[in-house]
Protein backbone atom coordinates (compact mmCIF):
# COMPACT_ATOMS: atom_id res chain seq x y z
CA UNK A 1 0.00 0.00 0.00
CA UNK A 2 1.59 3.38 -1.24
CA UNK A 3 1.80 5.86 1.56
CA UNK A 4 1.64 9.73 1.12
CA UNK A 5 4.24 11.19 2.86
CA UNK A 6 3.06 13.13 6.36
CA UNK A 7 3.88 16.73 6.58
CA UNK A 8 3.17 19.70 8.92
CA UNK A 9 0.35 18.34 11.86
CA UNK A 10 -0.67 15.09 9.62
CA UNK A 11 -0.91 11.96 10.77
CA UNK A 12 -1.01 8.29 9.86
CA UNK A 13 -3.71 6.85 11.62
CA UNK A 14 -3.22 3.04 9.92
CA UNK A 15 -0.24 2.55 11.76
CA UNK A 16 1.60 2.50 15.53
CA UNK A 17 -0.71 2.91 18.91
CA UNK A 18 -4.39 3.88 18.62
CA UNK A 19 -5.47 5.15 21.70
CA UNK A 20 -2.34 8.03 22.11
CA UNK A 21 -2.58 8.92 18.59
CA UNK A 22 -6.69 9.68 19.21
CA UNK A 23 -5.81 11.61 22.19
CA UNK A 24 -3.38 13.54 20.26
CA UNK A 25 -6.13 14.16 17.82
CA UNK A 26 -8.94 14.93 20.08
CA UNK A 27 -7.61 17.31 22.77
CA UNK A 28 -7.07 19.81 20.01
CA UNK A 29 -10.55 19.57 18.54
CA UNK A 30 -11.66 19.12 22.31
CA UNK A 31 -9.89 22.48 23.15
CA UNK A 32 -11.44 23.82 20.08
CA UNK A 33 -14.73 23.21 20.57
CA UNK A 34 -14.65 24.42 24.32
CA UNK A 35 -13.15 27.91 23.11
CA UNK A 36 -15.79 28.06 20.30
CA UNK A 37 -18.19 27.62 22.75
CA UNK A 38 -16.51 30.18 24.92
CA UNK A 39 -16.90 32.64 22.19
CA UNK A 40 -20.48 32.13 21.79
CA UNK A 41 -21.36 32.21 25.32
CA UNK A 42 -19.52 35.58 25.46
CA UNK A 43 -22.70 36.68 23.06
CA UNK A 44 -24.99 35.56 25.71
CA UNK A 45 -23.23 36.80 29.04
CA UNK A 46 -22.84 40.41 26.90
CA UNK A 47 -25.94 40.79 26.35
CA UNK A 48 -27.55 38.87 29.10
CA UNK A 49 -25.63 41.49 31.69
CA UNK A 50 -25.32 44.62 29.55
CA UNK A 51 -28.13 44.25 26.74
CA UNK A 52 -32.25 44.85 26.83
CA UNK A 53 -34.63 42.82 29.19
CA UNK A 54 -35.60 40.99 26.11
CA UNK A 55 -31.59 40.57 24.68
CA UNK A 56 -30.70 37.27 26.41
CA UNK A 57 -34.13 35.33 25.44
CA UNK A 58 -33.87 36.73 21.56
CA UNK A 59 -30.09 35.09 21.40
CA UNK A 60 -30.58 31.96 23.42
CA UNK A 61 -32.96 30.73 21.62
CA UNK A 62 -32.18 31.02 17.78
CA UNK A 63 -29.93 28.22 17.77
CA UNK A 64 -32.27 25.59 16.91
CA UNK A 65 -33.24 28.09 13.92
CA UNK A 66 -29.69 28.66 13.34
CA UNK A 67 -28.61 24.62 12.77
CA UNK A 68 -31.70 23.40 11.18
CA UNK A 69 -30.92 25.82 8.15
CA UNK A 70 -27.25 25.36 8.92
CA UNK A 71 -26.65 21.67 9.18
CA UNK A 72 -27.82 20.39 6.20
CA UNK A 73 -24.67 21.86 3.87
CA UNK A 74 -22.78 21.50 7.31
CA UNK A 75 -22.86 17.73 6.81
CA UNK A 76 -20.96 17.72 3.45
CA UNK A 77 -18.38 19.25 5.61
CA UNK A 78 -18.70 15.68 7.28
CA UNK A 79 -18.55 14.09 3.58
CA UNK A 80 -15.28 16.02 2.83
CA UNK A 81 -13.41 15.10 5.93
CA UNK A 82 -14.45 11.07 4.81
CA UNK A 83 -13.42 11.18 1.69
CA UNK A 84 -10.06 13.47 2.03
CA UNK A 85 -9.50 10.87 4.83
CA UNK A 86 -10.22 7.73 2.07
CA UNK A 87 -8.03 8.52 -0.16
CA UNK A 88 -5.21 10.23 2.09
CA UNK A 89 -5.60 6.72 3.61
CA UNK A 90 -5.07 5.09 0.23
CA UNK A 91 -2.32 6.57 -0.86
CA UNK A 92 -3.81 8.63 -4.00
CA UNK A 93 -2.47 12.39 -4.49
CA UNK A 94 -4.69 12.71 -6.94
CA UNK A 95 -8.01 11.66 -5.27
CA UNK A 96 -6.71 14.41 -1.84
CA UNK A 97 -6.31 17.49 -4.19
CA UNK A 98 -9.77 16.84 -6.58
CA UNK A 99 -11.28 16.31 -3.21
CA UNK A 100 -10.00 19.69 -1.75
CA UNK A 101 -10.75 21.55 -4.34
CA UNK A 102 -14.19 20.56 -4.80
CA UNK A 103 -14.50 20.91 -1.05
CA UNK A 104 -13.59 24.75 -1.44
CA UNK A 105 -15.79 25.17 -4.45
CA UNK A 106 -18.85 23.67 -2.37
CA UNK A 107 -18.61 25.58 0.69
CA UNK A 108 -18.24 29.02 -1.12
CA UNK A 109 -21.40 27.69 -3.22
CA UNK A 110 -23.05 26.30 -0.15
CA UNK A 111 -22.33 29.77 1.68
CA UNK A 112 -23.66 31.93 -0.62
CA UNK A 113 -26.69 30.02 -0.74
CA UNK A 114 -27.31 29.01 3.04
CA UNK A 115 -26.91 32.87 3.25
CA UNK A 116 -29.08 34.54 1.30
CA UNK A 117 -31.73 31.73 2.66
CA UNK A 118 -31.52 32.46 6.02
CA UNK A 119 -31.35 36.10 5.61
CA UNK A 120 -34.62 35.78 4.06
CA UNK A 121 -36.51 33.55 5.72
CA UNK A 122 -35.44 34.40 9.70
CA UNK A 123 -38.78 36.26 10.65
CA UNK A 124 -41.18 34.06 9.11
CA UNK A 125 -39.35 30.71 10.85
CA UNK A 126 -39.28 32.25 13.90
CA UNK A 127 -43.39 33.33 14.06
CA UNK A 128 -43.71 29.52 13.38
CA UNK A 129 -41.90 28.93 16.51
CA UNK A 130 -44.03 30.92 18.42
CA UNK A 131 -41.36 33.27 19.53
CA UNK A 132 -42.82 35.60 21.90
CA UNK A 133 -43.68 39.43 20.29
CA UNK A 134 -41.31 41.38 22.87
CA UNK A 135 -38.57 38.39 21.50
CA UNK A 136 -39.03 37.95 17.76
CA UNK A 137 -37.88 41.66 16.13
CA UNK A 138 -34.21 41.32 18.17
CA UNK A 139 -34.02 37.15 17.22
CA UNK A 140 -34.49 38.34 13.79
CA UNK A 141 -31.85 40.63 13.90
CA UNK A 142 -29.53 38.65 15.61
CA UNK A 143 -30.27 35.94 13.09
CA UNK A 144 -29.93 37.97 9.34
CA UNK A 145 -26.84 39.08 10.58
CA UNK A 146 -25.58 35.79 11.80
CA UNK A 147 -26.43 34.61 8.40
CA UNK A 148 -24.96 37.44 6.06
CA UNK A 149 -21.64 35.61 6.95
CA UNK A 150 -22.56 31.88 6.28
CA UNK A 151 -19.91 32.40 3.48
CA UNK A 152 -17.09 32.76 5.62
CA UNK A 153 -18.46 30.23 8.56
CA UNK A 154 -18.68 27.29 5.42
CA UNK A 155 -15.37 27.71 4.40
CA UNK A 156 -13.77 27.55 7.43
CA UNK A 157 -16.02 24.81 8.51
CA UNK A 158 -14.89 23.08 5.18
CA UNK A 159 -11.10 23.62 5.13
CA UNK A 160 -10.93 22.28 9.12
CA UNK A 161 -12.64 19.24 7.70
CA UNK A 162 -9.74 18.75 5.46
CA UNK A 163 -7.02 19.51 8.00
CA UNK A 164 -8.97 17.01 10.26
CA UNK A 165 -8.96 14.67 7.54
CA UNK A 166 -4.73 14.12 7.61
CA UNK A 167 -4.78 14.45 11.45
CA UNK A 168 -4.59 17.83 11.41
CA UNK A 169 -6.24 19.59 14.31
CA UNK A 170 -3.68 21.90 16.17
CA UNK A 171 -3.91 25.06 12.80
CA UNK A 172 -8.20 24.99 13.09
CA UNK A 173 -6.97 25.45 16.55
CA UNK A 174 -4.69 28.14 16.64
CA UNK A 175 -6.99 29.66 13.98
CA UNK A 176 -10.09 29.72 15.98
CA UNK A 177 -8.32 31.12 19.02
CA UNK A 178 -7.54 34.09 17.09
CA UNK A 179 -10.64 34.79 15.84
CA UNK A 180 -12.25 34.11 18.98
CA UNK A 181 -10.70 36.79 21.03
CA UNK A 182 -11.25 39.14 18.30
CA UNK A 183 -14.96 37.98 18.78
CA UNK A 184 -15.02 38.60 22.30
CA UNK A 185 -13.37 41.89 22.56
CA UNK A 186 -15.56 43.33 19.84
CA UNK A 187 -18.67 41.92 21.72
CA UNK A 188 -17.73 44.42 24.69
CA UNK A 189 -16.90 46.70 22.19
CA UNK A 190 -19.94 46.89 20.13
CA UNK A 191 -22.33 45.99 23.15
CA UNK A 192 -20.52 47.83 25.66
CA UNK A 193 -19.00 51.22 23.97
CA UNK A 194 -21.67 51.74 21.21
CA UNK A 195 -24.79 50.23 22.60
CA UNK A 196 -25.09 47.86 19.55
CA UNK A 197 -26.79 45.03 21.99
CA UNK A 198 -27.83 41.76 20.04
CA UNK A 199 -26.61 43.33 16.58
CA UNK A 200 -23.63 43.81 18.04
CA UNK A 201 -22.45 40.31 18.79
CA UNK A 202 -23.71 39.48 15.85
CA UNK A 203 -21.43 41.07 13.73
CA UNK A 204 -18.56 40.76 16.31
CA UNK A 205 -19.31 37.07 15.29
CA UNK A 206 -19.56 37.55 11.55
CA UNK A 207 -16.18 38.94 11.75
CA UNK A 208 -14.48 36.92 14.06
CA UNK A 209 -15.79 33.94 11.54
CA UNK A 210 -14.22 36.01 8.41
CA UNK A 211 -10.87 36.13 10.27
CA UNK A 212 -10.91 32.31 11.16
CA UNK A 213 -11.83 32.02 7.11
CA UNK A 214 -9.23 33.58 5.90
CA UNK A 215 -6.51 32.13 8.33
CA UNK A 216 -7.85 28.37 7.41
CA UNK A 217 -7.51 29.19 3.32
CA UNK A 218 -3.77 30.96 3.45
CA UNK A 219 -3.41 28.04 5.50
CA UNK A 220 -4.00 25.36 3.08
CA UNK A 221 -2.78 27.76 0.22
CA UNK A 222 0.51 27.19 2.50
CA UNK A 223 0.65 23.33 2.49
CA UNK A 224 2.68 21.05 1.24
CA UNK A 225 1.49 17.87 -0.27
CA UNK A 226 -1.79 17.19 -1.84
CA UNK A 227 -3.90 19.30 0.40
CA UNK A 228 -2.44 22.25 -1.08
CA UNK A 229 -5.20 24.63 -2.32
CA UNK A 230 -4.36 26.68 -5.53
CA UNK A 231 -7.11 29.09 -5.97
CA UNK A 232 -6.90 28.32 -9.82
CA UNK A 233 -7.76 24.76 -9.41
CA UNK A 234 -11.28 25.61 -7.24
CA UNK A 235 -13.42 23.81 -8.97
CA UNK A 236 -16.40 20.83 -8.85
CA UNK A 237 -15.14 17.29 -9.87
CA UNK A 238 -18.18 15.81 -10.16
CA UNK A 239 -17.07 12.09 -8.84
CA UNK A 240 -15.82 13.75 -5.67
CA UNK A 241 -19.06 15.62 -5.50
CA UNK A 242 -21.17 12.54 -6.03
CA UNK A 243 -18.99 10.95 -3.09
CA UNK A 244 -19.18 14.14 -1.00
CA UNK A 245 -22.80 14.29 -0.95
CA UNK A 246 -23.36 10.46 -0.65
CA UNK A 247 -21.82 11.07 3.01
CA UNK A 248 -22.88 14.65 3.77
CA UNK A 249 -26.39 14.40 2.62
CA UNK A 250 -27.75 12.33 4.81
CA UNK A 251 -25.40 13.76 7.47
CA UNK A 252 -26.71 16.77 6.53
CA UNK A 253 -30.51 15.58 6.54
CA UNK A 254 -30.04 13.89 9.94
CA UNK A 255 -28.67 17.21 11.45
CA UNK A 256 -31.89 19.04 9.90
CA UNK A 257 -34.25 17.08 10.94
CA UNK A 258 -32.52 16.21 14.30
CA UNK A 259 -33.19 20.43 14.14
CA UNK A 260 -36.81 20.02 13.73
CA UNK A 261 -37.40 17.96 16.64
CA UNK A 262 -35.63 20.66 18.92
CA UNK A 263 -36.95 23.30 17.03
CA UNK A 264 -40.77 21.60 18.21
CA UNK A 265 -38.95 21.42 21.87
CA UNK A 266 -38.05 25.10 21.47
CA UNK A 267 -40.95 26.33 20.70
CA UNK A 268 -42.63 24.06 23.87
CA UNK A 269 -40.37 25.96 26.08
CA UNK A 270 -41.34 29.23 24.45
CA UNK A 271 -44.88 28.71 25.50
CA UNK A 272 -43.33 28.72 29.14
CA UNK A 273 -42.09 32.47 28.39
CA UNK A 274 -38.98 34.47 28.45
CA UNK A 275 -37.35 33.47 32.01
CA UNK A 276 -37.74 29.80 30.82
CA UNK A 277 -36.71 30.30 27.28
CA UNK A 278 -33.62 32.22 28.82
CA UNK A 279 -32.83 29.49 31.57
CA UNK A 280 -33.08 27.07 29.07
CA UNK A 281 -30.75 28.20 26.76
CA UNK A 282 -28.06 29.00 29.04
CA UNK A 283 -28.32 25.36 30.54
CA UNK A 284 -28.05 24.55 26.86
CA UNK A 285 -25.42 26.47 26.54
CA UNK A 286 -23.42 24.63 29.46
CA UNK A 287 -24.16 21.25 28.24
CA UNK A 288 -22.69 22.57 24.98
CA UNK A 289 -19.14 22.44 26.73
CA UNK A 290 -19.84 18.48 27.22
CA UNK A 291 -21.26 17.85 24.00
CA UNK A 292 -18.38 19.60 21.87
CA UNK A 293 -15.66 17.26 24.74
CA UNK A 294 -17.61 14.46 23.05
CA UNK A 295 -18.04 15.72 19.54
CA UNK A 296 -14.29 15.47 19.47
CA UNK A 297 -14.20 11.74 20.11
CA UNK A 298 -16.81 11.24 17.18
CA UNK A 299 -14.76 13.21 14.87
CA UNK A 300 -11.81 10.65 15.49
CA UNK A 301 -14.07 8.19 14.91
CA UNK A 302 -15.01 9.10 11.79
CA UNK A 303 -11.64 10.07 10.71
CA UNK A 304 -9.30 7.56 12.39
CA UNK A 305 -12.16 4.43 10.88
CA UNK A 306 -11.82 6.48 7.63
CA UNK A 307 -8.14 6.54 6.73
CA UNK A 308 -7.82 2.91 7.98
CA UNK A 309 -10.90 1.42 5.51
CA UNK A 310 -9.23 3.36 2.91
CA UNK A 311 -6.13 1.65 3.54
CA UNK A 312 -8.11 -1.41 4.04
CA UNK A 313 -6.92 -2.25 7.77
CA UNK A 314 -9.76 -3.42 8.77
CA UNK A 315 -8.80 -5.29 12.10
CA UNK A 316 -7.81 -1.57 13.32
CA UNK A 317 -10.77 -0.52 13.38
CA UNK A 318 -12.53 -2.86 15.62
CA UNK A 319 -9.84 -1.51 18.31
CA UNK A 320 -10.83 2.12 17.28
CA UNK A 321 -14.37 1.94 18.31
CA UNK A 322 -13.79 -0.04 21.58
CA UNK A 323 -11.26 2.73 22.44
CA UNK A 324 -14.03 5.53 21.44
CA UNK A 325 -16.39 4.59 23.23
CA UNK A 326 -14.66 4.08 26.51
CA UNK A 327 -13.42 7.59 25.87
CA UNK A 328 -17.02 9.30 24.83
CA UNK A 329 -18.28 7.43 28.04
CA UNK A 330 -16.09 8.58 30.56
CA UNK A 331 -15.89 12.02 28.82
CA UNK A 332 -19.36 12.02 29.03
CA UNK A 333 -20.28 10.70 32.84
CA UNK A 334 -16.79 12.69 34.48
CA UNK A 335 -17.82 15.95 33.12
CA UNK A 336 -22.06 15.55 33.99
CA UNK A 337 -21.25 15.10 37.11
CA UNK A 338 -18.87 17.94 37.55
CA UNK A 339 -21.04 20.13 36.09
CA UNK A 340 -23.59 19.38 38.13
CA UNK A 341 -22.03 19.84 41.32
CA UNK A 342 -21.55 23.82 40.08
CA UNK A 343 -25.15 24.14 38.46
CA UNK A 344 -26.28 27.24 39.87
CA UNK A 345 -22.97 29.06 39.92
CA UNK A 346 -22.55 28.49 36.15
CA UNK A 347 -25.70 29.62 35.27
CA UNK A 348 -25.00 32.71 37.68
CA UNK A 349 -22.51 33.54 34.75
CA UNK A 350 -25.25 34.05 32.47
CA UNK A 351 -27.58 35.22 34.44
CA UNK A 352 -28.85 36.51 37.82
CA UNK A 353 -32.37 36.45 37.61
CA UNK A 354 -33.60 33.35 40.04
CA UNK A 355 -36.46 32.69 38.02
CA UNK A 356 -34.02 31.99 34.80
CA UNK A 357 -31.78 30.26 36.93
CA UNK A 358 -34.02 28.06 38.18
CA UNK A 359 -35.14 26.95 34.79
CA UNK A 360 -32.11 26.17 33.91
CA UNK A 361 -31.51 23.89 36.96
CA UNK A 362 -34.22 21.94 35.36
CA UNK A 363 -33.01 21.45 32.30
CA UNK A 364 -29.73 20.71 33.55
CA UNK A 365 -30.39 17.61 36.15
CA UNK A 366 -32.23 15.67 33.03
CA UNK A 367 -29.56 16.29 30.85
CA UNK A 368 -26.28 16.31 32.11
CA UNK A 369 -26.83 13.19 33.52
CA UNK A 370 -27.55 11.31 31.13
CA UNK A 371 -25.20 13.43 28.37
CA UNK A 372 -22.78 10.16 27.98
CA UNK A 373 -25.85 8.58 25.78
CA UNK A 374 -25.49 11.22 23.49
CA UNK A 375 -21.86 10.74 23.28
CA UNK A 376 -21.99 6.92 22.43
CA UNK A 377 -24.81 7.55 19.68
CA UNK A 378 -22.63 10.14 17.80
CA UNK A 379 -19.29 8.01 18.07
CA UNK A 380 -21.24 4.91 16.61
CA UNK A 381 -22.50 7.50 13.86
CA UNK A 382 -19.45 8.09 13.19
CA UNK A 383 -18.09 4.68 13.03
CA UNK A 384 -20.81 3.68 10.39
CA UNK A 385 -20.13 6.53 8.35
CA UNK A 386 -16.72 5.55 8.23
CA UNK A 387 -17.42 2.53 6.76
CA UNK A 388 -18.97 3.68 3.96
CA UNK A 389 -22.80 3.97 5.45
CA UNK A 390 -24.37 7.57 5.82
CA UNK A 391 -27.81 6.48 4.69
CA UNK A 392 -28.88 4.20 7.40
CA UNK A 393 -27.29 5.66 10.95
CA UNK A 394 -29.52 8.83 9.27
CA UNK A 395 -32.93 6.75 9.21
CA UNK A 396 -31.59 5.29 12.39
CA UNK A 397 -31.86 9.16 13.69
CA UNK A 398 -34.54 10.17 12.12
CA UNK A 399 -36.61 7.45 13.73
CA UNK A 400 -35.47 7.18 17.02
CA UNK A 401 -34.59 10.65 18.06
CA UNK A 402 -36.41 12.68 15.81
CA UNK A 403 -39.52 10.54 15.61
CA UNK A 404 -39.56 9.81 18.95
CA UNK A 405 -39.51 12.96 20.46
CA UNK A 406 -41.75 15.27 18.44
CA UNK A 407 -44.16 11.55 19.22
CA UNK A 408 -43.27 11.86 22.93
CA UNK A 409 -44.07 16.02 22.70
CA UNK A 410 -47.19 15.69 20.90
CA UNK A 411 -48.59 12.39 22.72
CA UNK A 412 -46.67 11.79 26.82
CA UNK A 413 -45.73 15.88 27.18
CA UNK A 414 -49.33 17.38 25.89
CA UNK A 415 -50.87 15.05 28.16
CA UNK A 416 -48.97 15.87 31.35
CA UNK A 417 -49.19 19.10 30.50
CA UNK A 418 -52.76 19.25 30.92
CA UNK A 419 -53.16 17.12 33.54
CA UNK A 420 -50.80 19.46 35.78
CA UNK A 421 -52.30 22.62 34.52
CA UNK A 422 -48.83 26.01 33.90
CA UNK A 423 -46.73 24.03 36.07
CA UNK A 424 -43.67 25.13 34.06
CA UNK A 425 -41.04 22.84 36.23
CA UNK A 426 -42.50 19.95 35.91
CA UNK A 427 -43.98 20.25 32.27
CA UNK A 428 -40.73 21.12 31.25
CA UNK A 429 -39.04 18.02 33.19
CA UNK A 430 -41.15 15.59 31.56
CA UNK A 431 -39.91 17.61 28.12
CA UNK A 432 -36.86 17.30 28.40
CA UNK A 433 -36.98 13.91 29.56
CA UNK A 434 -37.51 13.32 25.54
CA UNK A 435 -33.98 13.97 25.05
CA UNK A 436 -31.99 10.85 27.16
CA UNK A 437 -34.58 8.19 26.16
CA UNK A 438 -34.41 8.78 22.31
CA UNK A 439 -30.25 8.89 22.48
CA UNK A 440 -30.26 5.93 24.80
CA UNK A 441 -32.56 3.82 21.87
CA UNK A 442 -30.62 4.94 19.11
CA UNK A 443 -26.93 4.17 20.27
CA UNK A 444 -28.60 0.66 21.13
CA UNK A 445 -29.91 0.42 17.65
CA UNK A 446 -26.55 2.02 15.96
CA UNK A 447 -24.31 -0.29 17.77
CA UNK A 448 -26.15 -3.41 16.34
CA UNK A 449 -26.03 -2.24 12.58
CA UNK A 450 -22.43 -1.34 13.06
CA UNK A 451 -21.71 -4.85 14.60
CA UNK A 452 -23.75 -6.88 11.46
CA UNK A 453 -22.48 -4.10 8.86
CA UNK A 454 -18.77 -4.68 10.31
CA UNK A 455 -19.43 -8.31 9.92
CA UNK A 456 -19.65 -8.05 6.44
CA UNK A 457 -16.86 -5.77 5.57
CA UNK A 458 -14.55 -8.32 7.56
CA UNK A 459 -16.46 -11.42 5.90
CA UNK A 460 -15.52 -10.04 2.53
CA UNK A 461 -11.70 -9.02 3.16
CA UNK A 462 -11.39 -12.69 4.51
CA UNK A 463 -12.76 -13.84 0.92
CA UNK A 464 -10.35 -11.80 -0.69
CA UNK A 465 -7.82 -12.14 1.54
CA UNK A 466 -7.20 -8.73 2.36
CA UNK A 467 -7.78 -9.03 6.01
Amino acid sequence: MKRLSLHGGSMDMTKGSIFPKIIRFTIPLLIMGTLQLLYNAADIVVVGRWGSDASLAAVSSTGALINLIVNVFMGLSVGTSVVVARHYGAGSSKDVSEAVHTSIAVAIVCGIVVGIFGVITARNILELMDSPENVIGLSSLYVRIYFAGMPFNMLYNFGAAVLRAVGDTKRPLYYLTVSGIINVVLNLVFVIVFSMDVAGVALATIISQAVSAVLIVISLMHSDGPIRLEIKKIRIHKDKLLNIISVGLPAGIQGSIFSVSNVIIQSSINFFGDAAMAGSGAGANIEGFVYMAMNSVYQAAITFTSQNYGARSYKRIKAIALECMGIVTAIGLSMGLLFMQFDTQLLSIYTDKSEEIAFGIVRMSVILYTYFLCGMMDTMVGLLRGIGHSILPTIVTIACVCGFRILWIYTYFASYKQSVGFDPEKSLTVLFLSYPISWGLAAIVHTVLFVIMFGKILKKAKAEGAC
